[in-house]
């Protein structure tokens, strides 16, 4: 099963660095769960993957929002796990902000990573500003909205895990 790790760039670092992501406790991610499939109303597994990813992305923005000194740049690792590791909590499935949302039950070695999602260099402002008006966007302001929905116009970029030194450079 795949999975989608939010991160940020130095979040990817310390993974590198220990050679797995997470640390002990329960690691969130993101995956085609049955409520995401609901949601998205698709049955193509490349849509359905794709809309996990964004969600990734999503909380890969909040991650940047909550720590102002990294790189401005939404960092998701595609990993691959056994089936059944990733688990949906069935209380939050129908939550529209929890969907695609999964626990795995603690670290996960790097060597699983399927690949790197990375923004592009010239994303960094627009993923700064929206990571700035995400607590005003979550109050209900539209142009702050509009703002974060600015960084969603950008496409995560594609790199293999063998190019991850040369990202967090």
């Amino acid at each position: 099963m795949r999975v989608y790790v939010p991160l940020t760039l130095s979040g990817l670092a310390e993974a590198h660095k220990n050679g797995e992501l997470g640390g002990p406790g329960p690691l969130g991610a993101y995956a085609v769960t049955p409520a995401l499939r609901e949601w998205y109303v698709s049955d193509d597994i490349e849509e359905l993957e794709y809309a996990a990813l964004n969600r990734a992305a999503q909380a890969s923005l909040r991650l940047l929002a909550g720590n102002p000194q990294v790189a401005r740049r939404r960092v998701v690792v595609a990993v691959d796990v056994p089936e059944g590791a990733a688990v949906a909590d069935p209380d939050r499935g129908l939550d529209q902000s929890a969907l695609g949302e999964v626990r795995l039950a603690g670290p996960v070695p790097l060597s699983k990573a399927a690949a790197v999602h990375v923004d592009a260099a010239d994303a960094e402002a627009d993923v700064a500003a929206a990571a700035a008006a995400l607590g005003a966007a979550d109050q209900g302001d539209d142009d702050a909205q509009f703002t974060v929905d600015g960084a969603e116009d950008h496409d995560l970029m594609w790199f293999g895990v063998q190019e991850i030194p040369e990202l967090i450079k």
